[in-house]
């Protein structure tokens, strides 16, 4: 069972670029090989319950280390899940935290293959649509999504819905 999950804000440009990667993949009929398309937003509390009940969990969400806007990252999510430190609202639950509970309260129901995609913003000022290098990155990132998938396919059932 696979799930795949877009964070992001779409009002602030390349920020909204994970959700832009579901919206793709969903228009590439992705959804009926068995696999759970999940826009999140900027809520990691939903990330972590869309995640329950899968095996594989791969997230894509905008990044700014840096380096050369449009660059992907592809890192295991063990390597970025964190533990939540509280803050004065829910946006500070991201979904690297969301990854670290979700292990802690779902233990097995919650996947142990996570992928994390993340896509170097260009620009995150307020506005729609992402820049041009994030954009051609994110139809990278969806071959890449796809590739992934089509190596865990065989005999993969649709995740339960939440």
């Amino acid at each position: 069972m696979i799930a795949i999950i877009g964070c992001g804000n779409p009002n602030r440009r390349d920020d909204g670029v994970g959700p832009v990667v579901i919206d793709r993949l969903k228009a590439r009929g992705i959804e009926h090989l068995g696999v759970k398309l999940f826009d999140a937003g900027t809520d990691g509390m939903s990330v972590m319950f869309a995640a329950r009940g899968c095996t594989t969990l791969i997230v894509v969400d905008a990044s700014k280390s840096g380096v050369e806007p449009g660059t992907i990252h592809e890192v295991p999510g063990v390597e970025l899940e964190r533990a939540y430190s509280p803050g004065l609202n829910l946006h500070d639950f991201r979904w690297d935290a969301a990854l670290y509970a979700g292990r802690q309260i779902f233990r097995d129901a919650f996947p142990q293959d996570v992928t994390v995609l993340l896509i170097e913003a260009s620009e995150l000022d307020l506005g729609i649509g992402l820049s041009d290098v994030v954009a051609g990155s994110a139809e990278k990132v969806v071959g890449r999504i796809e590739v992934l998938v089509a190596a865990l396919i065989p005999g993969q059932q649709a995740c339960p819905v939440s």
